[in-house]
């Protein structure tokens, strides 16, 4: 094949592998074919492989439909693993059948040496002097009788030097006795073929890594006559897998183990950990890298995680310790504690305000702090997943509204947020069967007594677990994302229970139904309230609709609570307190009642009755939530509030016990 043919070839395989990379779902078996295939082509020798493992690692990821790197990166690496597998299972095959081949004809050559020594001569030399591996004839004295060109060039030494050498002379320490019961075993006639893979020294002194394939020959007589011995020189093929296996293991941006090497390691010390100090395990987190990748390309990016890396390995060079990237712009840190290993805080603290200080990246001063998930000496049974989960449980914790921020893992609260975690995602099958409900709860006007309104509220009876009231399903609700939904029907029920009452005359005073931080920030939030109001026919004067006070500061949530005012519908403020926006609140928007929250209602804080002629000079009313006693009501009857609500007033009930106690 000549060199436009072959250009020709390799651009077409070039062509099939960038198209397997992309395949779905993606597969290292095709890839292993594709190295068998280029063993096949005889063109690609230990330079050429080496030469093609190069060319693939570095131009693969440069390439524009493999961008980003970050994508593709895993498989580019599995994908090199698999050609060089692929190609060394093909190439020993090969061998394998070469040697078969190459034995036959040695056999012939020796049987007809007997008859014609000259044509037995030029034949040995028509098989074995072309051939890339040694071949060496081997008395039964195990001295060297003859070698090809090959067995020099793997060595190291001329032809002629070779000639009365013992084999086991060139083996080396600790590999000969192995050989030597090898070629014992072929004479007593116990195999007929032994491969090994050995170590010989060259004439340099350097130890080859080989593979030695040894065959017994014999006479006329059938008695032992010679030794046949191939070796296959296997250096730079174990070279190349030695730096695919490495590859596969570490992150190409940043030469750090990846999530794989990083869990095989954290194994490792869990199990060997000093019993009075153990290990610690940080899963951090770089804050606002999605500002980075957004505002600048893709380079700064990974120049700043390539930054990052360096400054951990100064960090924690003093540190029994191993860094690791686990994906994105996440690191996993892995410390064997020692006596003098600085606490946790101090660690830290070490990081952000060493990375911090800003980086200079193309002319642009970045600087970047991390959150982190701590895991401090778990326990040495631990799975090395399970300690890595608690990790990156406590960093979600830890990043929760903060950053520069870490948590410490505590086996007590993670066991409680995980079962937290495990009736939220509960929640969806529970409200498809029934078993979350609105129930109503009375607005009690305090200066008479009277009932002033009704608050929707959820119930969730939970079988075998007991009730969870309204405030626990908001946050369950609001952790999973299904709080939107399952609030536009609390919304929608309760409209149609009071538009119901309301058109049978028996209540007609307005609903309450208050939100959640994410449902005032709903871009939607205007259109579901009026198709509710629509669908129910309920007039939108007789619903009054609350935001929490910190949900206003948010995006559409202040625009939405505006429009609901302007199409009629009654709209508040929750948990309005001692806050130094609270009060300015009443003159930005158009505010009809606030909302005491609890905390506040027990404490009967005599500051917030100063406030209470302000909020009233803004024609707002005062509602206090949480009055659990007569004590309470009687202060902030006192204090001129106008609603409460609470268990003293009334808890919630479903729609039918709500009339009867009215």
């Amino acid at each position: 094949m000549g060199s436009k043919d072959l250009d020709v070839e390799l651009s077409g395989r070039l062509d099939a592998l960038c198209a397997m990379l992309h395949e779905e779902p993606f597969t290292t078996a095709v890839v292993e074919q594709a190295g068998a295939d280029l063993a096949r082509l005889g063109h690609l020798g230990r330079d050429g492989l080496k030469c093609t493992a190069e060319v693939l690692g570095k131009g693969l990821l440069a390439l524009p439909e493999f961008q980003p790197v970050e994508r593709y990166a895993e498989r580019v690496v599995l994908a090199m693993g698999a050609l060089g597998a692929g190609f060394t299972a093909a190439n020993t095959e090969s061998v394998l059948t070469q040697q078969e081949v190459m034995q036959r004809s040695l056999l012939k050559a020796v049987r007809d040496a007997n008859w014609n020594l000259r044509e037995s001569e030029a034949r040995f030399n028509e098989v074995v002097t072309s051939s890339t591996n040694g071949v060496l004839i081997v008395d039964l004295e195990g001295r060297l009788l003859r070698t090809n060109a090959a067995t020099g060039d793997i060595l190291g030494y001329a032809q002629e030097e070779l000639v009365g050498v013992p084999l086991l002379d060139l083996i080396a320490p600790g590999f000969a006795e192995m050989l030597h019961n090898a070629m014992a075993e072929l004479v007593d006639g116990a195999v007929e073929r032994v491969s090994q893979s050995q170590r010989m020294v060259r004439k340099d002194g350097e130890v080859a890594q080989l593979t030695l394939t040894a065959s017994l020959l014999r006479g006329a007589d059938d008695a032992p006559a010679h030794f046949v011995v191939v070796v296959e020189d296997g250096t730079e093929l174990a070279l190349l897998q030695g730096e695919l296996k490495r590859q596969s293991l570490h992150d190409v941006l940043t030469g750090l183990p990846n999530r794989q090497f990083f869990t095989t390691q954290l194994e490792i010390a869990l199990r060997n950990a000093d019993s009075e100090h153990g290990v610690t395990i940080f899963h951090l987190d770089l804050d606002a890298f999605g500002m980075v990748c957004n505002g600048f390309d893709g380079r700064v990016a990974e120049r700043l995680l390539q930054h990052v890396t360096q400054r951990l390995e100064v960090l924690l060079a003093g540190e029994k310790a191993m860094i690791a990237r686990l994906g994105g712009d996440e690191f996993g840190v892995l410390i064997e504690n020692a006596a003098a290993t600085p606490s946790i805080g101090v660690i830290m603290k070490s990081i952000n305000d060493d990375l911090l200080e800003p980086a200079y990246v193309d002319g642009r001063g970045l600087a970047a702090s991390v959150s982190a998930g701590v895991v401090h000496r778990p326990d040495p049974d631990w799975e090395p997943s399970e300690v890595l989960r608690a990790a990156e449980r406590v960093l979600r914790k830890a990043k929760k509204g903060r950053r520069g921020q870490w948590e410490l893992f505590h086996a007590g609260q993670d066991a409680e947020d995980r079962r937290n975690d495990a009736v939220a995602v509960e929640m969806p099958g529970a409200w498809e069967n029934g078993e979350i409900v609105v129930r109503y709860r009375p607005v009690v006007r305090l200066g008479d007594g009277e009932i002033g309104g009704v608050e929707a509220v959820l119930h969730w009876d939970r079988p075998g677990a007991g009730p969870l009231e309204h405030d626990v399903c908001l946050e369950l609700a609001e952790a999973t994302g299904l709080i939107l939904p399952l609030g536009e029907w609390l919304l929608r029920v309760a409209a149609g229970q009071s538009a119901w009452w309301r058109q049978r005359g028996q209540f007609d005073q307005p609903l309450v139904v208050r939100l959640t931080a994410h449902q005032s920030a709903d871009a939607d939030l205007v259109s579901r309230v009026v198709g509710a109001l629509e669908e129910t026919g309920l007039p939108s004067d007789r619903l009054m609709v609350s935001m929490p006070s910190r949900a206003l500061p948010m995006a559409d949530a202040a625009d939405d609570f505006t429009v609901l005012d302007r199409i009629g519908v009654l709209t508040a403020i929750d948990d309005f307190g001692l806050g130094p926006r609270d009060l300015a609140w009443l003159s930005e928007l158009p505010v009809r009642s606030v909302l005491v929250p609890p905390d506040l209602t027990r404490s009967q804080d005599a500051r917030f009755a100063v406030l209470v002629p302000a909020v009233h000079e803004s024609g707002v009313r005062i509602c206090v939530d949480g009055v659990e006693t007569a004590d309470q009501a009687k202060w902030w009857t006192e204090e001129g509030a106008d609603l409460a609500i609470g268990a003293h007033l009334g808890a919630p009930l479903d729609a039918g016990d709500f009339l009867k106690k009215i």
